[in-house]
């Protein structure tokens, strides 16, 4: 069997769909995201997988943004009450 006739899993080196699963769990992944990241692995779909997971990562690095930005805002409003 040749490279393209490999499933994704496999190439991908996890060993199991359970493994994968747990992986998109672990990274906060919805349960809409699981299925459409599995159904890409299922049916080959590299590249819209690749585009699904760095989709899922923006909005994870969105939402750290944000929380450095409300940080900012506490330390500033910390600031001005340390000068009163």
């Amino acid at each position: 069997m040749g490279e393209k006739g490999k499933k994704l899993e496999e190439l991908l080196a996890y060993g199991s769909k359970e493994a994968i699963i747990q992986n998109l769990k672990d990274a906060g992944c919805s349960g809409d995201t699981i299925a459409c990241c599995m159904a890409c692995l299922d049916g080959g779909k590299k590249e819209e997988l690749i585009k699904r997971l760095e989709q899922h990562r923006e909005g994870l690095l969105q939402k750290i943004h944000e929380g450095e930005r409300q940080i900012d805002c506490l330390d500033y409003l910390v600031y001005q009450i340390d000068r009163c």
